[in-house]
């Protein structure tokens, strides 16, 4: 009779965790997304560092911030996704509404709508979703005015006084994590998006549907 050779049981331990995080790091990915954005910087850099938040292995995302806008930004997007070899599960459009005439607003959200593309739109500017962070707003505003009053609500949640908001830089994210509450910016702008019933977009100032981006991407961490 064969000799059985017994395996010491710490040793197996070791051999079967080190064989399950090996299955881990070659599982393909579960869901393939493509983030487009308007800016080339502001919301490209929160989408990489929330990405950094998310499990590893389970969501493949690519991001592109492209410097266009409305119409020409959803014809682009509709673009890299036609030429690209893989099958994405979800793509999303981000942009805002700015000054940009609502026709181009409104046909946009339109055409993506009409070919499958999910939109982030913010009415007037992204930086909406970052001020849900702090507080509710329901008043129309000026994309302007959102850099004072995040300004104004980093420094008195910080206590720095010298803060000043920056479009491009990095450390937003890290700092609405850290100060501002993200669950309830959430549930602020749902609260804005129920206010609307018609699909004059150009009309529903203030509005962000950046929320339903984040949660859906936020649904898929492991528990």
């Amino acid at each position: 009779m064969a000799r059985v050779t017994k395996i010491d049981n710490a040793f197996k331990k070791r051999f079967e965790r080190k064989e399950q995080k090996r299955k881990i790091n070659i599982r393909e990915y579960r869901l393939y997304y493509l983030i487009v954005c308007e800016g080339e910087k502001t919301e490209p850099n929160y989408f990489e560092s929330l990405r950094k938040e998310l499990p590893v292995g389970v969501l493949n995302i690519e991001i592109e911030g492209t410097g266009r806008n409305t119409s020409s930004l959803v014809d682009y997007t509709i673009k890299i996704r036609g030429k690209s070899i893989k099958n994405y599960d979800k793509v999303w459009a981000v942009f805002d509404k700015d000054s940009f005439p609502n026709k181009n607003f409104n046909d946009a959200i339109a055409k993506a709508e009409a070919n499958n593309i999910n939109c982030a739109w913010s009415n007037e500017a992204f930086e909406l979703w970052f001020l849900l962070h702090f507080q509710f707003v329901n008043n129309a505003m000026n994309r302007d005015n959102y850099k004072a009053y995040l300004e104004r609500e980093i420094k008195r949640k910080t206590g720095n006084k010298l803060y000043k908001y920056k479009k491009n830089a990095k450390d937003t994210y890290l700092l609405l994590e850290k100060y501002g509450d993200k669950n309830q910016a959430i549930i602020w702008a749902k609260e804005l998006k129920n206010l609307y019933s018609d699909q004059k977009f150009h009309t529903h100032n203030p509005c962000t549907l950046v929320y339903k981006l984040i949660e859906e991407l936020l649904s898929h961490q492991i528990a």
